[in-house]
């Protein structure tokens, strides 16, 4: 896959249940589908520390150094994870005015 067809994947993101009740089995899933190639080691840690959908919301950057993610990949990773997260307050104000 391209670079060009990567990020139209990414962009065109669509999240069926709201990442806050997001299982560790579930962000695990998402890590595997955006981010193919260092899979491994997110994977790793996100199972090492249980990272959930709620605790992937809150990720900054220094806890991605301290879980090992390559530093190169740490600025997508927290662009994809700010989408999750508007996302996630969208669908919360659809709740309160629907």
């Amino acid at each position: 896959m391209s670079a060009g067809e990567q990020q139209d994947r990414k962009e065109t993101m669509v999240v069926s249940k709201r990442v806050s009740y997001w299982t560790v089995a579930e962000v695990f899933d998402w890590v595997r589908e955006q981010y193919p190639s260092q899979s491994r080691a997110l994977q790793q840690a996100i199972a090492k520390h249980a990272i959930s959908g709620r605790v992937l919301l809150r990720m900054k950057k220094d806890q991605l150094s301290r879980l090992g993610m390559e530093s190169k990949f740490q600025q997508e990773f927290l662009r994809d994870v700010l989408l999750l997260r508007i996302q996630e307050e969208l669908e919360n104000l659809n709740n309160i005015y629907y």
